[in-house]
């Protein structure tokens, strides 16, 4: 009879989850009962993830039906920090890609986040990224700076898409078909994607000013205005990151 330790083991490098169970259910053993409970969980997860990747990878369906392979997914991060860029992605990913845990970034862990961002860029067929600094978004307002970055990160794009899906937004002026996805982050594979890659690069961004601007924590804040933040800027005024058209309600330099 094998031991637990060695079916625990067996249970860490198992592919067929479906077998383990069957092979080990009748099994007694207080230990491998809970073997057994932990395979059935993990068996209903990955079930569940299929069943979420089939709903969010429809949009992009419905376009490869059309004959369309490159999609480009587009989403922003940082439209409401008091300090910082606007970062957008672009993405393109495979046709018919399936990469487990994509999803709106801000419902995923940092170490998540930056473990699909090594494998979006690994497995992508293009990425843009683009970018409008504070003085940009101060000089043409928040909505304006998030379009000219959002063309950007498509202009940056060493191959370009066919077709965009945007999350919520339509960008003017841009020559490429696209559709708004309200809450595409969500519901679209390529929006979920550029959504991580854009998150991961600007929270990248904000560490690398943090250790210029350390009085502003922006290591963990990453430019957004909480009361730690709001009370730097009264006790040190503003640095050359911040956003003026988002602090003059409460700090005039």
């Amino acid at each position: 009879m094998k031991s637990i330790a060695e079916i625990k083991n067996e249970l860490n490098m198992c592919l067929n989850l479906d077998s383990f169970i069957a092979e080990y259910k009748t099994d007694s053993r207080s230990g491998v009962i809970k073997l057994v409970a932990q395979a059935q969980r993990k068996k209903e997860g990955y079930e569940a993830e299929q069943k979420r990747l089939d709903t969010i990878t429809l949009y992009e369906k419905r376009y490869y039906d059309k004959g369309i392979e490159y999609i480009g997914g587009i989403d922003e991060v940082g439209r409401g920090p008091y300090a910082g860029p606007v970062v957008t992605a672009c993405v393109i990913l495979p046709k018919g890609s399936r990469i487990e845990g994509i999803n709106d970034s801000k419902k995923l862990s940092a170490k998540k986040r930056d473990e699909l961002f090594d494998i979006i860029r690994e497995r992508a067929v293009s990425i843009g990224i683009g970018m409008a600094d504070n003085y940009e978004i101060d000089e043409l307002n928040i909505l304006q700076a998030t379009y000219m970055a959002m063309k950007r990160a498509v202009e940056n794009m060493e191959i370009k898409p066919q077709q965009l899906l945007v999350d919520a937004v339509t960008i003017p002026d841009i020559d490429i078909p696209q559709e708004a996805v309200i809450k595409g982050d969500a519901k679209s594979i390529s929006i979920g994607a550029a959504s991580i890659i854009a998150k991961v690069t600007r929270d990248r961004i904000m560490a690398e000013y943090s250790k210029q601007y350390p009085q502003y924590g922006f290591d963990k804040n990453v430019g957004y205005g909480t009361r730690e933040h709001e009370a730097a800027i009264r006790e040190y005024g503003l640095c050359s990151i911040h956003r003026r058209s988002f602090t003059h309600k409460f700090y005039e330099q």
